[in-house]
């Protein structure tokens, strides 16, 4: 297997490889829609941290001895090739996040519907340019989930001249793990939103927003998706899904508190951008809990709209002052924490428990 280092680039030939046999066929249809492709393209290969396939390769990695598959060129190629896919699951989910939050970067640069935006003014086209920009992502989103699924499935680009032969299929029970994360990920973000418009501020709301926007999908199923792949048992598939609960929980409080408090240099978005977009998580939910009528109505009046540096610093202050930076800090340490002592009872090889605990600390202790 490769080294768990060398997984993001590997995955990157591989996504490569697909963006060259799509591209042609897009550009076919009409120049226009290639200039969808060439969005997507960019979106996907610029900036991604890859956490999602490293999960997946670290959870086939934990089959270890215990596989049924064997280990084979064919096997590690169906492997990145299910790591591929997911980091187009990703961009669907990116892509169309930043149209809900309204968004204006991604990683430093436009996001995907205010560059067609800025290119539809640019073209001097007719009607709304913002609604185009909009438009045009949805579906660039939908593209790359519907690539996605052909990724996964091992379905070759129709168009494709290459000479070769067709990779094997993916084996159905990674196929139901499949089919699983990606019905979560969405009802995730249906709630998501939700809780935006009602205004749901309660704990509970927000905790079932990370188990299954992010924590089920971001650590759990991709941890799942690749033992299932390496033909691992029901248990050692379960004690890997409630690792990534914990794992996953970690990862998306660090990014509430990053939301909020994070550098944009780093992160790649503005300052504060959670609180703008009217997130509902749950470090807002901990200091509307535990502050009191002023400072909760100071942070109530900063949900959902533009803020000032002096706005921003007072919501600031209500976070810290109310104990909510805190007590996240120290959700954060405990689902880590937890994490980490579940992966030392993990029947597998020790190399694989230190993946494990190299990408727990990766997703939890960060600035981005």
């Amino acid at each position: 297997m490769l080294n768990l280092t060398d997984v993001p680039a590997a995955v990157d030939a591989v996504l490569d490889e697909f963006f060259q046999a799509t591209g042609p066929i897009l550009e076919s249809i009409y120049p226009t829609v290639g200039d969808g492709g060439r969005a997507l393209r960019d979106f996907v290969m610029t900036g991604g941290k890859r956490i999602r396939p490293m999960f997946v390769y670290a959870g086939r990695h934990c089959a270890g001895d215990k596989i049924t598959v064997s280990e084979t060129p064919e096997s590690v190629a169906e492997t990145l090739r299910v790591c591929a896919a997911i980091e187009l699951i990703q961009a669907c989910a990116l892509v169309h996040d930043d149209i809900l939050d309204r968004s204006d970067t991604r990683r430093g640069n436009p996001t995907v519907h205010r560059r067609f935006e800025a290119m539809h003014r640019a073209r001097g086209w007719d009607r709304d340019a913002a609604h185009y920009g909009d438009s045009a992502a949805i579906l660039i989103g939908d593209l790359a989930l519907a690539w996605a699924d052909d990724l996964f499935h091992g379905v070759l680009p129709v168009g494709d001249t290459a000479q070769r032969e067709p990779p094997r299929p993916t084996p159905f029970a990674a196929s139901a793990v499949w089919s699983q994360m990606r019905t979560e990920v969405l009802a995730g973000q249906f709630l998501d939103i939700t809780n935006e418009a009602s205004g749901d501020e309660s704990s509970t709301a927000a905790e079932r927003v990370m188990a299954y926007k992010t924590a089920a999908y971001t650590v759990a199923r991709p941890l799942e998706l690749g033992a299932t792949l390496g033909g691992a048992d029901e248990t050692l598939r379960r004690e890997l899904h409630g690792i990534g609960i914990d794992l996953g929980i970690a990862f998306q409080l660090r990014d509430d508190l990053l939301g909020v408090f994070g550098d944009p240099e780093q992160t790649g978005k503005p300052s504060g951008d959670d609180l703008v977009a009217g997130k509902r998580t749950a470090l807002l939910a901990v200091a509307l809990q535990r502050a009191d009528g002023d400072a909760a109505a100071v942070l109530r009046a900063s949900i959902g709209r533009a803020l000032d540096e002096a706005e921003l610093a007072a919501a600031r202050g209500v976070l810290v002052d109310s104990g909510a930076v805190a007590e996240t800090e120290r959700q954060i340490t405990e689902r880590r924490d937890a994490g980490l002592a579940r992966i030392e009872g993990l029947d597998c090889a020790e190399s694989a428990r230190a993946d494990l605990r190299a990408l727990a600390q990766r997703i939890t202790v960060r600035s981005r």
